[in-house]
């Protein structure tokens, strides 16, 4: 499933179409995709409407739009890619394909916005209003914020002290936008093992791992969301699906399990489990 940095750079896709209105809308209206709104109310409102601005935070995409009608009502349409989500621009003309579940066509640019998933584990939300829709603005903190503290990460380590660290990292209302290998990613640079309960990390330890988050999304964000590009070879990124794989650091073997329900790589030689 495409994570935080992922996100950022499929998004920006889009940004040929800001500015630009939307002559009609192509979609299928019994697609799963659309389980959280009402595709007729698509149909109806997008059409006619200008393409503003977009944004990303955690896994979700936000695409703001001014309605045709007199009011010039804002429109919020949100984006979750799922796990086969795809955004992109075509020329316009081209007939849908069967993935291919939401399009926004702008003929007089010459192009049409496509978000298609053939799995369609994604979603499509929308509301219309001058205020922001729960789904967009209940989103945590993005950990690259001056909200993401320490103290508010201790206290949420805290309230979890049973739980295994590679869970609760995964967890998105402390942790928005982190997945499964920027979790891995974060635990092998704090030298902290992924099974770790999190009721026994130090004050120490917790203030790495809060310092490798941050760390973390900050340069994947710089990398991935900037060129779609993997970080280089000094990350665990690299090594860890490969057969042998050893860490980058200590030129060990890695290992690789299910903790917290999802395949987990670490190097025992640098994260040691007590």
């Amino acid at each position: 499933m495409p994570e935080l940095a992922e996100v950022e750079f499929i998004r920006k896709r889009w940004n040929p179409g800001l500015g630009r209105v939307l002559a009609g809308v192509r979609l299928h209206p019994r697609a799963g995709v659309f389980k959280t709104c009402d595709p007729a109310e698509l149909a109806r409102r997008l059409p006619g409407a200008r393409l503003d601005s977009s944004a990303a935070a955690a896994k979700q995409m936000l695409f703001r739009l001014t309605a045709a009608d007199p009011a010039g009502t804002q429109l919020w349409l949100g984006l979750h890619l799922g796990m086969t989500g795809e955004l992109s621009v075509r020329p316009a003309g081209l007939p849908d394909a069967r993935a291919d579940h939401l399009i926004l066509d702008q003929p007089a640019a010459g192009r049409s916005l496509v978000f298609s998933d053939f799995r369609m584990f994604g979603r499509v939300q929308f509301h219309a209003g001058p205020e922001a829709p729960a789904w967009w603005a209940g989103i945590a903190p993005a950990v690259t914020s001056p909200a993401f503290t320490l103290a508010a990460v201790s206290d949420f380590l805290r309230r979890r002290a049973r739980a295994p660290l590679k869970a609760v990292l995964l967890m998105q209302e402390r942790f928005p936008g982190i997945g499964n290998w920027m979790a891995d990613e974060i635990l092998w640079r704090a030298a902290l093992h992924p099974a770790r309960r999190c009721g026994d990390l130090s004050p120490a330890e917790v203030k790495k791992l809060h310092r490798e988050t941050v760390w973390v999304a900050a340069q994947a964000l710089a990398i991935t969301g900037e060129t779609f590009e993997d970080p280089p070879a000094s990350w665990l990124f690299q090594h860890r699906w490969k057969d042998g794989g050893v860490c980058p650091r200590t030129k060990k073997p890695l290992e690789r399990a299910t903790i917290g329900g999802r395949t987990t790589c670490w190097s025992p030689a640098r994260q040691k489990l007590a």
